[in-house]
């Protein structure tokens, strides 16, 4: 990540207060920022947002091949599953421009029941807040199952035993 960002720094852009670089590409930004395995940084994460158009994709491609052969690194794409070539250009740009279309066309998350509620969930989790407790009324339906899932158990070796298994 060193290198990446020394080369960053002499290319237009910023740097926010959360870590994340603004890269400037002329057509549009996208954020650079650490790709975390656990603790360890193993690369960096270029998040290139949807838009309706493919110039942004198509340079933001071009710019990272460049960076990432100044820094001797590899450039990935973690939807296609493969090290990125000058040959894979046009299948990046093809998912990319399904993946606005999707956007575009999908319903909206507030219409998906109980999305919103699971997508907060998760939000709390990598910001590595407190979870919510369980409700009073399914701790009490998960405690009669798991009563009836022994009791079930028990008497079925009870029945076992008297029948001489």
């Amino acid at each position: 990540m060193a290198r990446v960002d020394a080369l960053l720094a002499a290319r237009p852009g910023t740097t926010r207060p959360d870590g994340v670089r603004e890269w400037d590409l002329g057509v549009g930004s996208i954020e650079v920022l650490p790709l975390r395995d656990g603790k360890q940084v193993v690369g960096a994460e270029l998040r290139v947002p949807l838009v309706d158009g493919e110039d942004l994709i198509r340079e933001a491609l071009t710019e990272a091949a460049g960076l990432a052969h100044k820094a001797q690194l590899r450039l990935f794409d973690p939807q296609l599953g493969e090290v990125l070539t000058g040959s894979a250009t046009e299948r990046v740009v093809e998912q990319y421009l399904r993946t606005e279309h999707y956007r575009r066309t999908a319903k909206p998350m507030e219409l998906t029941p109980g999305l919103e509620e699971a997508m907060d969930r998760a939000e709390r989790v990598d910001m590595g807040l407190p979870a919510e407790r369980m409700s009073l009324g399914s701790r009490a339906v998960l405690f009669a199952v798991a009563g009836f899932a022994i009791l079930f158990f028990v008497m079925r070796f009870l029945m076992a035993q008297l029948r001489g298994e």
